[in-house]
Formats: structure tokens, C-alpha cells, sequence
């Protein structure tokens, strides 16, 4: 069995219209019916869960993704009973340059045979090059059976079903510590006017750690560097400004220099260029572009800051880190970014991957079908720090209370959930522009000509 090891998890993408998160189902279909048998031997003792995906003899099937770290390792494990009962090998190859790479290899010809895409607009331009294969009929039946329709439809370009949703993450999590905040007195605030008045509050008392600040922060994610930014003006223009205005702008009918949108990053900029609160444990503003998203928020742990605004896979990134409980009363607990006022809808943003296929051979089918199953979405959540929106799921599987909790949001009818806006936008805008001025607006560049700059952007 080969494989090679990475993580990055970032999003994918919601309809144009808005949507109120819901749990309707798209069919009735057997996965079962569409199972590949190519002859390679009886099933193996143990292996009749993986019945449906055939028998081979022999066979590699490459795996590209963002996917790095932690999260790759588990990654990797969920193949590794399907390895031996399928007699094929999966090779996970992850690369923090994916966004550019996955282009260039689609160019050069030399596409890998599945990649799992994490925005749909780098899909949506995928698909426009003629490599993306559709999906087969045993990938179509699980998304049927798994998923609500809207969450087909985010794998879908033009009237064509191209890719099956793969995890999921609620985003807008603010992480911190409990014993932090019962040391000092400190509540959760409920508006956002009480996070600031508790990140002043955390400025004037000061921490335990060194170089203590509130808030710490990173974006480096190599060609994706920034997108940890997008993130809060995603959550900022979500809960200030309305679902309406959401959707508007995300398919371009709403203007980044909009008041909406200039608003957001100014209610963003009041928290990451004021030296007073950033980057606590890390080295000020400037260190927002030099630190690893994976490594943003462990200063929390050292003291060295209070709060880090990151998704809900954020949880590996702790779970990697040893012996860290991530609780309600253990070392790590986390609240969502709290509404403008109280009373306000409860709104979250969120996503997931979507994997697609550049080979339409039965291998390759047989990795495709079984990343779009109900199996392996129970055996990767199982295994910890990432979460599923695949109804077949048993959330009792999830490997905390975060993780659960972010179960029940996805399927609660009366969440307002609007997917990432960076990740609906055209690959020029959000996998681009909106990143790289979000570095640049960070590093001291004049805000309207941030916000100008990437309106350009636009096709």
C-alpha cells in the first residue's frame, strides 16, 4: 500500500440563490447495482463491507489534493482496509501548490486520476478544459442516496454532474481556552460588539504567555496563502449585511467596493491591524502572512494569546498536538463568531471538497465510488477532526462535542448556512485575487484600492 501524506481543508460551494440548510433527500438509488467486478478473486474474510467496489488484480489509482499534515495521515488510513480487499493501490499525493499544479498538470496533460477540489469555482474552470470526466452512475446513486439535492448541485456544472461532495466543515469558529477565560472572568460574548469589548479587555489585563496579544492569526498556505482572511469577511458580510447581500455578491451582482463589503474589512482590520491585539505569540501583523494556518492558533495553548478564529477541522490541527482535550472544560473549546445583535438568525458559513475524475476506468471508478459512500464517510469521521454532511453518517462517531455540534448545524432545517463565498466566486476572484489582496490589505495596503483591485478581477 503507498501512500503520500498532506492537508489543507478548505471549502466548497453554495448556489447562487440562498439557501436555508435542509435535510431533503435526492433518491432512491442501490449504489450496489453499479459495483465493479473485474475477476481478481474471491472477497477476502472481513472485506464484505467493501463487496460493492470490486476485486482487482492489481491497479494504482492516484489521489491529488490540498490535503496536508494530520488530516492527511487520516487521509491515507481510510484506504487502507479498501486497499486490501479491492487489491488496488491508492496513492495520496498532497502538495500545498495544488491550486496551480492541479492547472499545469491539466495543461501538460498529465491530469491525476481523481483530485479532490476545494472550491467549486477551480471546478467549474476544470471542467471548462474538456478533462474532467463526468461522474459514473455508482457516484451519481451515493450522492442521490447521501446527500440533499443542494449539495449535488454544488458538484454539478451546466446540467452535469461532475463531482460527489466529500467532508464538510462549519466555519466561523472562534477557539479558546476554558480555563483562560474562567481565570480571568471571561464570558462568551453573544454580539460582536462584546467580542471587541472582550478583546480590549484581554489588550488591557494581558496574558500569561509571551509576546501576549488576544488574538492570533496566520495565512500562509502557499499558493492559497490568504484564505484564512476570506473567512472573516465571508462571516462579517454573513452576519452584518444579510443572506440577500451574501448571495449577491458572491455571483458579482454586489461590488467588493460595495459600503457592505468595505464595512466587513474594516470590521476585520479593527481586529488584524491594530498592534494592540495582533499576533499574539507570533510577532505582530506582519507575522498574519509568514505563519502557517495550521500553526495560527496553537499559541493559545502556550498562553501566548486568547482567541483564533479558524472551521471546525481546525480540531485536528489540536488533536496533533498531543494530549489537548478539546472540550467544554478540557484545553481547547471553541464559540461561534457571535451575531451583530441578539436575536439575529443563527447564519454560519461552511464547506467542503468535492472529488472529481480525469480517468474513466473501472480503478478508478471503484476509489470514486467508495469516497462518495456512506462507508467511508463513517470510517473518516470516525478516525477524527473533520466532519461530513453525507446523511449516511452516525454522528455519534464524531470525535468530539465540537464535532457533533457542527453535525447538528449542518442538520438542523433552521440554520441559515451560506457556503464559502471565496470558494463560489470564479477561481480568478476568490482562489486569487480576493487571497492575495487580502495579504496585501494586511501588510498596509489602502483599503479601496484592495477592494478595487479585486473587483477587477472579475470575468
Amino acid at each position: 500500500m503507498s501512500t503520500k501524506r498532506r492537508y489543507f481543508a478548505s471549502i466548497a460551494a453554495v448556489a447562487a440563490s440562498g439557501l436555508v440548510l435542509a435535510g431533503c433527500s435526492g433518491g432512491d438509488a442501490d449504489p450496489t447495482d453499479s459495483a465493479t467486478d473485474t475477476g481478481g478473486g474471491d472477497m477476502m474474510e472481513g472485506c464484505e463491507d467493501y463487496a460493492d467496489f470490486g476485486t482487482f488484480d492489481g491497479g494504482e489509482v492516484e489521489v491529488y489534493t490540498t490535503i496536508s499534515g494530520v488530516e492527511l495521515t487520516q487521509l491515507e488510513d481510510t484506504f487502507t482496509d479498501f486497499q486490501e480487499c479491492t487489491g488496488l493501490t491508492v496513492n495520496v499525493v498532497g502538495s500545498d501548490e495544488f491550486e496551480t499544479e492541479i492547472n499545469i498538470r491539466v495543461e501538460g496533460g498529465n491530469p491525476p486520476d481523481l483530485a479532490i477540489i476545494p472550491q467549486p469555482g477551480l471546478l467549474q474552470t476544470l471542467v471548462g478544459t474538456g478533462a474532467v470526466k463526468p461522474a459514473p452512475a455508482s457516484v451519481e446513486a451515493n450522492v442521490d442516496e447521501f446527500w440533499s439535492a443542494d449539495w449535488k448541485n454544488y458538484g454539478t456544472v451546466g446540467q452535469t454532474f461532475y463531482a460527489a461532495p466529500l467532508m464538510a466543515s462549519v466555519k466561523g469558529w472562534v477557539w479558546y481556552s476554558p480555563s483562560d477565560f474562567e481565570a480571568n472572568g471571561y464570558e462568551i460574548p453573544a454580539t460582536w460588539d462584546e467580542m471587541m469589548t472582550l478583546t480590549q479587555t484581554m489588550a488591557e489585563t494581558g496574558g500569561t504567555g509571551p509576546n501576549y496579544k488576544p488574538w492570533c492569526i496566520g495565512f500562509e498556505s502557499g499558493t492559497a496563502t490568504g484564505w484564512p482572511g476570506t473567512d472573516w469577511i465571508e462571516d462579517i458580510v454573513l452576519r452584518e449585511s444579510g443572506t440577500d447581500a451574501y448571495d449577491q455578491w458572491v455571483v458579482g451582482d454586489l461590488d467588493f467596493t460595495s459600503p457592505e463589503i468595505t464595512s466587513a474589512f474594516e470590521k476585520f482590520g479593527a481586529i488584524a491591524l491594530n498592534t494592540d491585539y495582533i499576533n499574539g505569540g507570533l510577532g505582530g501583523t506582519q507575522s498574519i502572512v509568514d505563519t502557517a494556518f495550521q500553526e495560527g492558533g496553537l499559541p493559545i495553548l502556550d498562553g501566548s494569546c486568547s482567541l483564533h478564529h479558524q472551521a471546525s477541522f481546525y480540531e485536528a490541527q489540536w488533536l496533533g498536538e498531543g494530549d489537548v482535550t478539546v472540550a467544554p472544560d478540557g484545553d481547547i473549546w471553541a464559540f461561534l463568531t457571535p451575531p451583530m445583535a441578539e436575536g439575529d438568525p443563527a447564519a454560519v458559513t461552511g464547506g467542503g471538497e468535492f472529488v472529481a475524475s480525469f480517468n474513466d476506468t473501472p480503478e478508478v471508478e471503484a476509489v470514486q465510488n467508495y469516497m462518495s459512500s456512506d462507508l467511508w464517510a463513517n470510517i473518516r469521521v470516525e478516525l477524527g477532526g473533520v466532519i461530513s454532511a453525507n446523511k449516511g453518517l452516525d454522528s455519534s462517531l464524531a470525535s468530539s462535542e465540537i464535532a457533533k455540534q457542527a453535525i447538528e448545524i449542518l442538520q438542523d432545517d433552521n440554520t441559515v448556512f451560506r457556503f464559502d463565498g471565496s470558494d463560489l466566486m470564479p477561481s480568478a476572484v476568490g482562489a486569487s485575487a480576493f487571497w492575495t489582496e487580502m495579504v496585501n490589505y494586511v501588510q498596509g495596503k489602502d483599503l479601496n484600492t484592495v477592494l478595487a483591485d479585486i473587483e477587477s478581477a472579475w470575468p
